[in-house]
């Protein structure tokens, strides 16, 4: 009598051990939702300043690469920035140890729309496996650089300089 009930429960659970794996396997995690910023560099001094606005309607691309051979593109999407020229891109896959990039696609604004070197795109953390809790990811501010710089742009950058001794 207790062989068959021993038996019983093993048969159970092995009747239920795939199913579960499986349900793990096919679990979707909450996606990461990466938030960054896209400005006009008005005075063309390769940092926000206080003259900096931001850019709405700007695209960004995200990407993520093999991290043993980067030509390898292996994930891809593309946002819009909101009327503050903020973008949140909905992220869903984790890429643990890929190399995960934000970068600037194109600015609607004509006379902005030359990409900042070295302010082109922002290394993003994607993944889990990392210690934080969040779902958010923030990305630094990447920006574009205006045709010609504003009338009184020396003047202010000027009081960057008074504090830079």
């Amino acid at each position: 009598m207790m062989m068959g009930k021993i038996m019983g429960v093993v048969v159970v659970v092995m009747l239920a051990l795939p199913a579960l794996i499986s349900a793990r396997r096919h679990h979707v995690e909450k996606p990461f939702v990466l938030e960054g910023r896209v400005y006009c560099d008005t005075c063309r001094a390769g940092f926000e300043t206080s003259a900096t606005t931001y850019i709405p309607g700007a695209k960004v691309r995200v990407e993520c690469r093999d991290r043993k051979d980067t030509e390898k593109l292996l994930y891809s999407t593309e946002g819009t920035t909101d009327s503050t020229g903020t973008y949140r891109i909905l992220v869903k896959e984790d890429h643990k140890d890929q190399l995960c990039d934000a970068m600037l696609v194109s600015s609607p604004q004509s006379d902005c729309a030359s990409a900042d070197p070295g302010r082109d795109r922002a290394r993003v953390v994607l993944t889990r496996y990392n210690g934080i809790e969040s779902d958010n990811r923030f990305a630094n501010s990447m920006g574009f650089m205006m045709d010609k710089p504003m009338s009184d742009c020396n003047m202010l950058l000027r009081q960057y300089q008074e504090f830079d001794d």
